[in-house]
């Protein structure tokens, strides 16, 4: 049998309960002897999965992630270190990039159309024969049965029909003589192997963790049990029978994990070696002395446990920072070595000293070996920009060479980073093009999947990071919150987290332009904002005598969040900022990250002046946000925040404002930006893609939705024409391939299927490119904010239109407005009663109360209509 496992059969853990620790059961640490397993994944115990994940890189991991809908935590699971994730069909496209790790879940009268997965797949049920007998029909390896048979019998009857791998629960596993209702591990394997001899041993190959072979042994049934159940290398002697190794010699074997060769005629023992060796001979193996790296490290541990006189290992042990300059001196003259003969003697310098650091802290070369390949199973890229002194030293900014992008250094709060070039993300045959679906011929749970938000991180996932920030904040104010500016920023230079008002000239210095454009913005948002003042307190005369009112008072004290990110936002100081100012709130708080050189964008600067706010907080993420909602030495504290930012951001504006503690309250839960464009055959193509892209650009887990009602393929090919042209020409091309990956034309058949499913997904800015598009703004019913006709793009609600551009996301347009004049306001209420007023309404009060038992309420007004009473009022 042919198996991309270790062993032929797949043993399945429950996250929550563990592996059996019952007399016949296996516990963790023997479970983890066969090298891989398989988990149930869901929304509640991904981060349990994780960590399992990041401390168990060496065992293989089979994950059914079937119960979860987020692609981004399929991903995340991915990246680290799954071996494979068991998924639904309507999982696989979102996922195709990572086909060779992802296998589909089908049911067993599918078996013959598996072809078309040679990554395998997994039986969501079936029985023994019924397999059996299609088995000729599979043109797969492997097919994983997640409903196994209990039986011995027909499991391994499963095992060794390729090329079929039953998945067995763990607490159904048991070594040696099995229990009612168990499988014995070594009965499953010993099954499962080939032998040419009589006695059906097998042969099997004893190596360390490195795969470096110490010697050739035999097992047998009874062998492989105890070795598993002692935990230590235990093989079968042809004449003395089972042979304890190191029982005499004190060379013992600390068991590690078997597995069987792909033929299945050899086992394979890897075991961390104790003592001299594995041979019976004073060598390290039964093939002779160690060579090269392995080599290396036997000396080193023996230097630092027993060094001769004057060993110049045993000083680099005992002198760290000579030990550290000797790795920066050897990696420099790597650097500098030209012809191969220098490189390779540079090379091998630069590996002695680092594994002598290695050595020196308890570091294996397993260890490391360990690391590069959970690094190769990392499916998330990262940019590998040099840092620092690095970077300045080869005159490398952000990648590129010659300092030429140092004017446009970025701040360091958003997630939004370039795809890599060769990363296919929103390509399709090297265009730059969005998926298209078509609602007639799509089944609504296809369409449900295809029009999921980029998912966030887990809550745990978030919560984990944020909370330890908000603590810190808390409780060490002004210095918490200037270490996260340094760590996070990078802008070490900075001795004080706040910039106060009045602020110099010299930090608002901007092109007249850019003054007037701002101008502008301010003017038309004011007089909208302005608009929306209630004249007069709301009152109401409810009965004869009784007097109802509304009244309405500023919130005093506001935190506005502008994000730093990849773009300067000044237009979110201004759609924050001046509502605040007309509302008149008292004191206006901004926090916004700084560039690394300290120093806050000018534009933010001059806003901030325009809007008379007190101080502006040098901080981004949790932490400033942290110290807007607690205050600390320098930062004033507010009685609300408001504003967008990622998803750290959004999950430290929901955690302060359900601590009481913090007596803070927020405008809306935000996410990353999203568009959605309806347009009919009169769209001009050009347009839409425009409007398209202008949300795209904003980041790689933005999404943009193309709704077009009753397009043809010739006028749907010209939208698509047009995006990948205008994508192409944007300075921030990569981002929007990002963003594209996962975002959809939608083909409608009319105007209603266009609107039903646009109030269904609740876009922050709906933009209808439609015939009479005024007429259709009465069937929104969901939406941040709506752009009516060919020329209204969204960018004149980002920046000068006068509307809001602070928006809710994600889908909450369906519970929250977008900010507003009322988000910086408070209403009261009031109400004046005339002694005929409380006669008219006092019996029903009293009576509620009565019926409410709530006695002191009935008595507060009965005893004024008895004082009236008295005085014949």
């Amino acid at each position: 049998m042919e198996t991309t496992l270790p062993l032929p059969f797949l043993p399945s853990v429950d996250l929550g309960k563990g592996a059996a620790e019952s007399e016949n059961g296996l516990t963790r640490k023997q479970l983890s002897y066969l090298g891989c397993v398989h988990f149930a994944a869901s929304s509640e115990n991904v981060e349990t999965l994780l960590q399992f994940l990041q401390r168990h890189f060496s065992i293989e991991a089979f994950v059914d992630v079937t119960a979860i809908e987020s692609t981004e935590d399929i991903v995340t699971i991915l990246d680290a270190g799954a071996r494979k994730v068991f998924v639904k069909f309507a999982q696989l496209e979102a996922l195709s990039k990572f086909a060779e790790r992802v296998v589909p879940l089908v049911e067993v009268q599918d078996i013959s159309s598996t072809a078309k997965y040679p990554n395998g797949v997994c039986l969501a049920s079936g029985n023994t024969k019924e397999l059996l007998d299609k088995l000729k029909d599979a043109k797969v390896s492997p097919i994983f049965l997640a409903a196994s048979p209990k039986d011995l019998e027909s499991s391994t009857k499963l095992a060794k029909a390729s090329p079929v791998i039953p998945i067995i629960p763990a607490t159904s596993l048991t070594i040696g003589i099995p229990s009612e209702g168990q499988l014995s591990v070594d009965a499953l394997i010993g099954e499962s192997w080939t032998s040419d001899r009589e006695d059906k041993l097998v042969p099997t190959v004893v190596t360390d963790e490195r795969g470096i072979a110490l010697g050739l042994v035999y097992s047998s049934r009874e062998s492989l049990a105890e070795s598993i159940k002692t935990g230590t290398g235990v093989y079968q002697s042809r004449k003395r029978g089972l042979w304890y190794k190191g029982a005499t010699s004190g060379d013992t074997q600390e068991l590690v994990r078997i597995s069987l060769d792909c033929d299945q005629d050899c086992l394979k023992f890897v075991v961390r070696q104790k003592g001299r060796g594995f041979c019976h001979l004073p060598q390290s193996t039964c093939f002779g002395e160690l060579r090269g790296l392995a080599k290396l490290e036997k000396t080193l541990v023996s230097r630092k446990t027993s060094a001769p006189e004057g060993s110049y290992t045993a000083r680099l042990f005992s002198d760290e920072k000579l030990l550290r300059a000797k790795i920066m001196e050897e990696a420099e003259e790597l650097c500098d070595a030209k012809t191969k003969d220098e490189i390779a003697f540079e090379a091998a310098d630069v590996i002695y000293f680092a594994l002598t650091k290695a050595v020196s802290a308890g570091v294996s070369l397993s260890d490391i070996e360990r690391n590069l390949d959970a690094k190769s199973v990392k499916v998330k890229r990262r940019q590998g920009d040099a840092k620092g002194q690095w970077a300045v030293k080869e005159d490398i900014t952000n990648g590129s060479t010659n300092g030429a992008s140092k004017e446009k250094e970025a701040v360091k709060e958003a997630a939004s980073i370039p795809k890599a070039p060769e990363d296919p993300a929103g390509l399709k045959n090297g265009r730059i093009t969005m998926k298209r679906y078509n609602a007639a011929t799509t089944s609504p749970e296809v369409l449900r999947a295809a029009l999921q938000r980029p998912s966030q991180r887990s809550t745990e996932m978030i919560m984990g990071t944020v909370n330890p920030i908000i603590k810190d904040v808390r409780e060490g104010g002004d210095k918490a919150l200037l270490s996260y500016t340094h760590k996070f920023e990078k802008a070490t230079s900075l001795t004080s987290p706040v910039l106060k008002a009045p602020f110099p000239q010299s930090l608002m210095n901007l092109p007249p332009e850019t003054i007037a454009a701002i101008d502008t913005s301010f003017e038309n948002i004011r007089k909208f904002h302005a608009a929306q003042k209630e004249d007069k307190p709301l009152q109401v005369e409810t009965m004869p005598g009784i007097v109802c009112s509304r009244f309405a008072r500023p919130i005093e004290r506001v935190g506005l969040y502008v994000p730093g990110g990849t773009a300067v936002l000044p237009s979110t100081a201004l759609m924050l900022g001046v509502p605040a100012m007309v509302a008149g709130c008292k004191t206006i708080v901004l926090a916004s990250p700084p560039r690394a050189d300290g120093s806050i964008t000018p534009e933010i600067v001059y806003v901030a002046h325009k809007v008379g706010a007190e101080s502006i907080v040098l901080a981004g993420g949790a932490q400033a946000v942290a110290a807007m909602a607690y205050g600390t030495e320098s930062v004033s504290k507010v009685d609300k925040i408001l504003g967008p930012g990622n998803q750290y951001v959004t999950a430290a504006k929901m955690y302060v404002s359900n601590d009481t503690n913090a007596g803070v309250s927020i405008d809306m839960p935000a996410g990353p930006s999203e568009v959605l464009v309806i347009a009919d055959k009169d769209a001009n193509p050009a347009f839409v893609a425009s409007d398209l892209l202008s949300q795209a650009e904003h980041g790689k887990d933005s999404q943009v939705i193309l709704i077009a009602v009753d397009l043809s393929e010739q006028e749907l090919e010209a939208i698509e024409e047009e995006l990948h042209n205008q994508a192409m020409a944007l300075p921030r091309v990569d981002i929007v391939r990002g963003a594209i990956e996962h975002s959809i034309t939608l083909v409608v058949k009319d105007i209603n299927e266009a609107m039903k499913l646009s109030n269904e997904y609740a876009p922050e800015h709906l933009i209808l490119q439609i015939a009479n598009a005024p007429a259709v703004v009465d069937q929104v019913q969901n939406a941040g904010s709506v752009f009516i006709g060919e020329w209204t793009p969204e960018s004149v609600g980002d920046y000068s239109a006068g509307v809001n551009h602070s928006l809710p996301t994600y889908g909450y347009a369906k519970q929250y407005s977008g900010v507003n004049l009322g988000s910086f306001t408070k209403h009261i209420t009031s109400s004046h009663l005339t002694a005929q007023g409380l006669r008219n309404v006092g019996g029903a009060v009293m009576q509620l109360a009565k019926v409410e038992e709530l006695e002191a309420h009935r008595r507060a007004v009965g005893i004024r209509l008895a004082w009236m009473d008295e005085r014949k009022m």
